[in-house]
């Protein structure tokens, strides 16, 4: 039977996930889950869909009550957001429709590895364009890509690249699509909302997994021009987000005042850790997302990962080729550390203190 499956599917590796470890007395540092709960409104309507009709129905399969409570908050038009289960699959649905087979899909390095495993899924050509030194913006770009990935700010560095340099990419590649990927834009200085009315190539896809603390659920949704968004539909599995999904990520974005009261914590406590591991002999990159990017000179970090692992605190290991990104020779690797309670950093700190 293996022998069956289309020959891309078998050559790939495949993308691996942050390790979910079930033991409770774990210090998740590793996937960039919201330390904090989601708002309250989120388990008030949880239990309204479960003590209701609703989970024998079909749920709404465009979410236009979603869609209509993004809308207002964002200052979108509702039939410019698209819904999906996660922004992972949103980068599916938008790999699916505009990519076709042997086509090239390009995204920046270091970053998320997911968009390579998209375009080997799809059968389509990857090309990876290398930031410049400092996390500096990709240059290079090929001229014919199908689409292309940025995702801002940045993962594993927490850098964000400037209004301009992302508006100067999306003319650049018009009509071809340019997705902006704001997975952590929520904890950054500025999002690309605004760019929309002059880049009509641009998609910004968004999830609710890290600011409204919403992982479990799995929700995303993408903003697009009207007329892109109503191609997407067609390539979307027809109920692809369910009622309680639906539900929770409906309640969470229409509390503003909870979602910036656990930004700004989050925030507080990401400017705390810099000044502490800075302290500590780590070259932290400067972030605008929920975790830190950080990087030794005097030692190598993978063994400073597994000392942590053996203490029951999860960090996130990466390492990437060799290439110029800060001019480095080998591998360029480090640890990339979510953003925590604050109980869970002190113990992290004193851990490291240990370690090192």
């Amino acid at each position: 039977m293996t022998n069956s499956i289309r020959p891309n599917i078998r050559a790939m590796a495949g993308y691996v996930p942050g390790e979910q470890l079930n033991d409770p007395e774990i210090i998740k540092l590793n996937t960039n889950e919201n330390p904090y709960p989601p708002s309250p409104r989120v388990f008030d309507a949880i239990r309204a869909a479960l003590t209701s009709n609703s989970l024998r129905k079909y749920p709404q399969p465009l979410g236009d009550t979603f869609r209509k409570a993004a809308g207002r908050v964002l200052n979108v038009d509702p039939d410019a957001i698209l819904i999906g289960n996660g922004s992972d699959d949103i980068l599916t649905i938008l790999t699916r429709a505009f990519v076709p087979e042997g086509g090239l899909i390009a995204s920046p390095t270091p970053s998320y590895i997911l968009y390579k495993s998209l375009a080997e899924i799809q059968g389509a050509r990857f090309e990876a364009v290398r930031f410049g030194s400092t996390w500096a913006a990709p240059t290079g770009w090929p001229p014919r890509a199908d689409l292309v990935f940025l995702p801002n700010p940045n993962s594993p560095s927490g850098t964000s690249l400037p209004s301009f340099a992302v508006h100067m990419l999306a003319n650049a590649l018009e009509p071809r699509p340019l997705v902006l990927d704001e997975a952590y834009s929520d904890f950054a200085e500025w999002n690309g909302r605004a760019l929309l009315s002059d880049a009509p190539n641009l998609i910004i896809t968004r999830t609710l997994s890290k600011s409204y603390a919403l992982a479990g659920i799995r929700f995303g949704f993408a903003i697009a021009r009207p007329e892109i968004v109503r191609e997407l539909v067609k390539v979307k599995d027809s109920y692809n987000c369910d009622v309680l999904s639906l539900a929770a990520a409906t309640a969470a974005i229409e509390d503003q005042e909870y979602f910036r009261e656990v930004r700004a914590k989050i925030i507080v406590t990401r400017e705390r850790m810099t000044t502490e591991l800075s302290a500590l002999g780590f070259d932290v990159t400067p972030s605008h997302a929920n975790f830190l990017w950080c990087r030794r000179t005097d030692r190598p970090v993978k063994p400073v990962y597994e000392a942590l692992k053996q203490r029951k605190i999860l960090v996130r290991y990466m390492s990437y080729p060799a290439g110029p990104v800060g001019a480095l020779e080998g591998p360029y690797d480090g640890l990339r550390i979510s953003v925590g309670t604050d109980a869970e950093i002190d113990q992290l700190l004193a851990s490291l203190r240990d370690i090192l």
